[in-house]
């Protein structure tokens, strides 16, 4: 059962790789067409879209991260929904932010905020030592730094 769910979390994980390098794909080919004109990240409409991007992609990250601590699964089936969640919302930063580097003409701010969201992505690859260890109940006892 437990592989079952591994390899079900793992679909989702290397899913949002795959979804990743099709927008990369996309906007390339589209950044490459003669009639594109990027979007300057110094008039208001760039302005406004980065402080989306960099407000989604703080906000996501962290909450992402902590979302089995913050729901406590005690189910399989609900570890697999939080896991789910967790890959879904950390990782969809990623293509996100590609997306927007592109936008803008390949703004480095936005490379930036897409390494950040592929490093936290690595965070979410589901392995059964990480389920096992995030299903342990947490001992009262034990001191937390």
């Amino acid at each position: 059962m437990e592989e079952k769910i591994i390899r079900t979390l793992n679909g989702y994980y290397y899913g949002v790789m795959v979804f990743t390098l099709i927008v990369l794909g996309v906007m390339y080919y589209l950044t490459s067409q003669p009639d594109f004109e990027p979007l300057s990240p110094l008039q208001q409409v760039g302005m406004i879209l980065q402080y989306v991007a960099i407000g989604v992609t703080l906000v996501a990250i962290p909450f992402g991260l902590y979302m089995v601590k913050l729901f406590k699964p005690d189910t399989l089936e609900k570890y697999k929904g939080i896991a789910t969640g967790r890959i879904l919302v950390v990782g969809l930063t990623m293509p996100m932010n590609i997306a927007f580097y592109y936008l803008f003409g390949c703004y480095k701010s936005m490379m930036w905020l897409a390494a950040m969201s592929a490093i936290a992505w690595y965070f979410t690859k589901p392995t059964i030592g990480k389920m096992d260890q995030e299903m342990k109940p947490q001992d009262p006892n034990q001191e937390t730094y």
